[in-house]
């Protein structure tokens, strides 16, 4: 997978700064699901602290994929260290987002090898994610990657949104 050549020349890949904080909402909400859920235009302080926490954790990182100056993609890799499989570390890769005009281009599968390559050099035994099931799309490029659908996922909600 690190032979991934995207149809985009300039790509690069970097850690997320502040500064990106803006473009970031933009590429969470450029969707159908997150158009509903997040404030790209807003100013919630909420994204402020998130961005922090994430930046200030070592285990943490949010990775973008930039061409000319101009964020086009993103990814959070989470490192998570385990007991299980013998106290085995796994990535979790979550909130992959493609700028919707330059989807299909090979930028996803390019930004997830990038973070595969961090993954491995971190320790990671195994790497993880989830998606929506209702992003049915997303399911069929996540399996073309090699991912498998190998569990079952549940979550619960811990506040009452208003």
């Amino acid at each position: 997978m690190s032979t991934i050549a995207p149809a985009v020349s300039g790509l690069v890949c970097r850690r997320a700064e502040r500064a990106d904080l803006p473009r970031l909402l933009e590429l969470l909400a450029d969707d159908d699901l997150g158009r509903g859920r997040e404030a790209a235009a807003g100013s919630d302080p909420a994204y402020e602290r998130a961005f922090a926490s994430i930046d200030a954790d070592r285990n943490q990182l949010l990775l973008v994929g930039e061409v000319d100056g101009r964020v086009i993609a993103m990814l959070q890799l989470t490192f998570i260290a385990g007991l299980a499989r013998r106290g085995a570390w796994r990535a979790n890769i979550e909130a992959v987002r493609v700028a919707s005009e330059l989807r299909n281009r090979g930028i996803g599968a390019w930004l997830i090898a990038q973070a595969l390559r961090r993954a491995r050099a971190h320790g990671c035994r195994f790497a993880q994610l989830t998606s929506d099931k209702r992003r049915t799309e997303a399911h069929r490029f996540y399996r073309r990657l090699g991912f498998v659908a190998s569990h079952e996922g549940f979550k619960i909600a811990l506040e009452e949104r208003a």
